[in-house]
């Protein structure tokens, strides 16, 4: 579908169609359980409820979940600060796990631009368990930034 999607006529942007329809507008969300919390500029939240079929085969939530929700976190942060025919690409990713967490708990992922560049945006997401302040994994991450003039750089 893109980035932009014609509803009543209008061009909306990713970032306004989360806004306007929330997890209905991210078919990622759906399939996760995952809702927006708050979008500001430059910053997101998102919560999701750990199922048991996110669980791995020692009963605790795989590893890749967390880094999704974060993920997802620092992405919506940074759209919320592009233009409508700006995207982004994965440049590179890192998580930190502190922590596990189990069945029917509750994921907090913040996420916040730390630097936006031209062609270049860096990330973090702190993931937490609902109610708590102790951090259970931290993401990082690099965006590559393309419209405008600016494309991602191929490997060839």
């Amino acid at each position: 579908m893109g980035s932009l999607t014609k509803i009543k006529g209008k061009q909306m942007s990713y970032i306004e169609r989360i806004r306007d329809r929330g997890r209905e507008a991210n078919p990622f969300f759906c399939l996760m359980g995952i809702d927006v919390v708050s979008l500001e500029e430059g910053k997101a939240v998102l919560a999701m409820k750990v199922r048991d079929d996110m669980l791995n085969g020692e009963g605790y939530l795989q590893g890749g979940m967390f880094t999704a929700l974060a993920d997802e976190a620092m992405v919506l942060a940074i759209y919320s600060l592009l233009e409508k025919d700006q995207a982004i690409a994965t440049i590179s990713e890192t998580t930190g796990f502190m922590k596990g967490a189990g069945p029917g708990m509750v994921l907090i992922a913040e996420g916040r631009v730390i630097k936006k560049g031209r062609r270049v945006v860096f990330s973090e997401a702190d993931v937490k368990l609902e109610g708590k302040q102790d951090i259970v994994a931290r993401t990082s991450a690099s965006f590559a930034i393309s419209g405008n003039g600016n494309r991602p750089v191929s490997g060839s």
